[in-house]
């Protein structure tokens, strides 16, 4: 049966990388962003464009379209990084970054639920940046504080899906040369992509709420 994946942040770097990878399995792609690209219209799935993860209405427009469609496979890429140290704290910046990356992969978590099935799976990519065990190096408020935040709303999510038999997943994707980190990462998009998707198939109801490295590594908290 062909499994259906729906990405959000689908027009580049990681949620590019994963709609081509699950498009090549056979995979029937929902590519999810706020505008498209051209490497996301060449693939020629289904795109559903001008969606704002912080917003109601682009919530209640996804859920719409998708009304009485199954997903298998709901992956939570959508985010941004704002630089911030200690001398330069722009609380605006840090609201920004915890309404996208915290509240807006809750909101599409609560958009399509009704889409989620006994044994569908859902991924949050998240980063180890959000753990407060590895925290060695300081700054980055916003952005640390929002994907701790995301760990902890994906980690209740997996007690409140896991009795209707729905697994959930928190991924760091490694450092990965994107736009995000100005292309200064460690490993390509289409191998952080690889790693992910491998994570999310070995997801269980056993092992629902882990939080891991793309690697296979088991994260701290």
């Amino acid at each position: 049966m062909q499994l259906t994946v729906l990405i959000t942040g689908a027009n580049r770097g990681i949620g590019l990388a994963l709609s081509h990878y699950y498009d090549s399995l056979g995979a029937k792609v929902i590519a999810v962003c706020r505008t498209s690209s051209q490497e996301l219209t060449r693939l020629g799935g289904e795109i559903i464009d001008d969606i704002d993860v912080t917003s109601i209405s682009s919530m209640e427009k996804l859920k719409q379209t998708l009304s009485g469609r199954t997903i298998d496979i709901l992956i939570n890429n959508a985010g941004i990084l704002r630089s911030q140290s200690l001398g330069n704290l722009d609380m605006a910046l840090v609201l920004e970054q915890f309404e996208t990356n915290t509240m807006g992969p809750l909101l599409v978590v609560c958009a399509l639920k009704d889409n989620l099935t006994k044994g569908s799976k859902v991924a949050f990519i998240t980063s180890r940046m959000g753990s407060i065990e590895d925290n060695t190096s300081g700054g980055s408020y916003g952005y640390r504080m929002s994907k701790c935040a995301l760990n902890a709303a994906g980690k209740s999510l997996a007690i409140d899906l896991k009795p209707q038999g729905i697994a959930v997943a928190l991924l760091h994707p490694g450092y990965v040369k994107t736009e995000m980190v100005n292309f200064g990462g460690l490993i390509s998009a289409q191998d952080s992509a690889k790693k992910l998707a491998c994570r999310i198939e070995n997801l269980s109801l056993e092992n629902t709420g882990t939080f891991w490295h793309a690697n296979g590594e088991v994260l701290p908290w």
